[in-house]
């Protein structure tokens, strides 16, 4: 069978402090620079969500491209946007908001909701230049 990877992109605008509770505010601020202000930052954050599968011969479709977005939008969007990862999502308030969990974050939120055979991963801009990918893997 032929597998095909469809992607949806979207973006969202969130605030964020990197710290960490176990360490002093010293080395809190080491470690994370300008990221640990107190009065946290914000970000314009581009998400790429990438599906990969076979083609379904009735729909001709690998996922229908207005049930992913609206999977999206419920999952992610709709929790993340315009919110304070720190102080307003449950999923951060035991995990600090890098973009690297971030990433990890959102995959484990949509994962649940899509078919066994269908591949998922996330590729998340927290700027024009700094980007991660969860799982790992080449390009997209």
């Amino acid at each position: 069978m032929t597998k095909v990877t469809v992607y949806r992109h979207e973006h969202f605008n969130a605030a964020h402090r990197l710290h960490n509770p176990n360490l002093d505010d010293a080395e809190n601020r080491r470690i994370f620079g300008k990221c640990n202000s107190p009065n946290y930052h914000g970000h314009n954050y581009e998400l790429v969500v990438a599906v990969t599968g076979e083609i379904d011969p009735v729909t001709g479709y690998v996922i229908d491209l207005g049930t992913l977005s609206a999977l999206v939008k419920r999952e992610i969007l709709d929790r993340f946007d315009h919110r304070n990862l720190n102080l307003d999502v449950e999923e951060f308030s035991a995990r600090n908001p890098t973009a690297e969990n971030i990433v990890v974050t959102i995959y484990e939120l949509l994962r649940p909701h899509l078919d066994a055979g269908l591949e998922l991963q996330i590729t998340l801009g927290e700027t024009p230049r700094n980007l991660v990918r969860y799982p790992a893997g080449g390009p997209q």
